[in-house]
């Protein structure tokens, strides 16, 4: 506990009657000047007196709440299965105890089937809760609009325009479905290799619209324990549903969506257990709203027949390698921001680049660039993209598997 600080010693004065005039007056200078210096300390002292005062009374009334709240009994949670006139149909989560009990006109007006409810030792409502969500569901949601735009996205015209219809068009412009009298298509399903620009499509369509974008991989709706997964696509739905319109992008759907098989393994039951869920959160008995799905997948031929008929995905779109001149297109817009020699012919770059992705031009041009800064130069060269196209396709080979730039 902190000490009261001591007060300065009060000033006094001396003055000898005999002393002559200037002296007497002189004296009293330096006692006013004494005067003034303890009452500037008495002021500080006050002040900072005061803000401890401050401090002291804060801590105190904290100290008064903490000990209310343990004066008062815990709550249960508890959900609304049922409401009457009066009373109410109450299940206590934990040991799933069903009580009726007397609920009064003014909590009765703000209970619906379904509410989470806080009760008392008599099983009395005490308060209605917010609804529940998954913390794994909220942390999905996309806040900031990606930064890939239309113009990003090379050599998939028809591709981009189906999606656009599909997914943007019933958002932005919905008052055109209803004059032609149909119902805008649920999801979009883009299949097609690896690096062929499935995710970057979904993300321009988030940047184009002012829906809320919700990502996803398909794996992580595989969980643990039995009931999680389905728990997390219902959550995952209800978000949508409250900050709708909303594009639900869920990435490598084939993680829950392959086809089902006679294993009695109980990992493959969970995951089929959450494939159901889905396919029931994409039929729906109500109106989806402004809810529009999109998936991508590079194992087309893995996914259940169930999830592709029309109504879940009403457009399998295919993203293919891109030709000729998507590759020249590509390849103008990976090297549009970097600082590239006149010497460069793209129509030479993508005719030879025959069977490579998306991804695997990108990887050229950076891997350009890395070329450069080896030889201490800021400009791109035709030979240093020939030389990346070379190295990233040699490694491509040998590995047998995805492109591997600064190898």
């Amino acid at each position: 506990m902190s000490r009261s600080p001591s007060l300065p010693d009060r000033p006094t004065l001396d003055i000898d009657p005999e002393s002559p005039p200037d002296e007497q007056l002189e004296a009293l200078r330096e006692h006013y000047v004494n005067i003034s210096q303890v009452h500037e300390q008495l002021e500080e002292q006050l002040e900072t007196t005061e803000q401890r005062r401050e401090e002291l009374r804060e801590e105190l009334d904290q100290v008064e709440r903490e000990n209310e709240t343990l004066k008062n009994a815990s709550l249960y949670i508890a959900t609304v299965e049922d409401i009457f006139d009066e009373s109410a149909v109450v299940k206590q989560h934990g040991n799933n105890q069903e009580v009726l009990t007397d609920v009064s006109p003014r909590m009765a007006e703000r209970l619906d089937v379904g509410d989470r409810v806080t009760i008392n030792d008599s099983f009395a409502i005490q308060s209605v809760l917010d609804a529940e969500t998954d913390a794994r569901a909220q942390a999905m949601e996309v806040d900031e609009s990606p930064t890939v735009t239309y113009g990003d996205i090379g050599g998939l015209d028809e591709q981009l325009r189906e999606v656009r219809e599909t997914v943007e068009a019933p958002i932005t412009n919905a008052g055109q479905f209803d004059e032609v009298g149909i119902e805008p298509p649920s999801g979009v399903l883009l299949h097609g290799p690896p690096g062929t620009g499935k995710t970057m499509m979904a993300k321009a369509v988030a940047n184009q619209t002012d829906a809320t974008f919700i990502k996803m991989a398909g794996s992580e709706l595989v969980r643990k324990f039995i009931g999680e997964g389905s728990r997390l696509v219902r959550d995952l739905f209800e978000l949508a549903n409250e900050r709708e319109p909303a594009i639900i992008f869920i990435d490598e759907i084939d993680a829950i969506a392959a086809k089902r098989t006679d294993s009695k393994t109980s990992g493959d039951a969970e995951v089929q257990r959450t494939m159901m869920q889905l396919l029931s959160e994409m039929d729906g008995f109500e109106e989806r709203g402004e809810i529009r799905i999109i998936a991508a997948t590079n194992r087309f031929d893995m996914l259940d027949r169930a999830i592709l008929r029309p109504g879940r995905f009403d457009r399998l779109i295919e993203v293919p390698e891109p030709d000729q001149a998507g590759r020249e297109q590509i390849f103008k817009i990976h090297t549009r921001n970097m600082n590239v020699a006149d010497d460069v012919d793209y129509a030479q770059l993508a005719a030879l680049s025959g069977d490579v992705s998306g991804a695997d031009i990108r990887a050229v041009c950076t891997e350009a660039g890395m070329f450069a800064i080896r030889d201490d130069r800021v400009e791109i060269t035709m030979a240093d993209l020939l030389a990346a196209y070379e190295k990233v396709t040699t490694d491509d080979e040998e590995e047998s598997g995805p492109s591997r730039a600064f190898a």
